[in-house]
């Protein structure tokens, strides 16, 4: 009877254990959303990808981002031809950028228990053929079986090789631009 009982102890362990932890450990996101916001005196300018894919080790806080370049919308046609050109992002060159990292505060982050926590992802961030380190703050709300991660960070063009010294771009576009992210990580299928 002892047996029996710690048995069903043991099994019913394993089955909470088990509910919390995601298939296959990874938790990924294939919607993710990326908007850049650019002020100057001249003009604001937005814009707005939906196709960023992400994922999330629980176990290991790694975390890596993949955005594809020539998905960023834009309000204005020629705002976004400009982006694409040659003279700017290059998304033909460049078509991907892409974020690998690690949550370094993963003992934090309780991604069996609903809440917002506070986050510290350190990494790599690919733009433009250059990779710089970065380190950032944001949150990861945990919620049922999903985690979305909401980030806002500030990315200066010319770490990335992208400057303009005269002409129209020099005065419409920032120097510095704001980046948010948010994706909706669920455990893989």
């Amino acid at each position: 009877m002892k047996k029996t009982i710690l048995s069903m102890m043991v099994a019913g362990l394993v089955a909470i254990t088990t509910a919390f932890t995601p298939a296959g450990g990874k938790l990924i996101s294939k919607n993710g959303h990326i908007s850049f916001f650019s002020h100057t005196d001249v003009e604001d300018i937005t814009a707005n990808n939906y196709k960023v894919v992400s994922t999330i080790d629980p176990t290991t806080g790694d975390v890596v981002f993949s955005v594809p370049m020539q998905a960023f919308e834009f309000e204005k046609s020629l705002m976004q031809k400009h982006y694409n050109s040659s003279k700017f992002l290059d998304t033909k060159t460049y078509p991907k950028s892409k974020f690998k990292g690690k949550i370094v505060n993963l003992s934090e982050v309780n991604f069996s228990k609903d809440g917002v926590y506070k986050a510290t992802v350190k990494g790599e961030l690919e733009l433009h053929g250059v990779t710089k380190s970065v380190t950032e703050q944001g949150t990861v709300t945990i919620k049922g079986e999903k985690a979305t991660v909401d980030l806002k960070m500030n990315v200066t063009l010319a770490d990335y090789k992208i400057a303009f010294e005269k002409g129209k771009p020099s005065t419409n576009i920032a120097k510095t631009i704001e980046v948010t992210v948010k994706a909706e990580h669920s455990p893989e299928n």
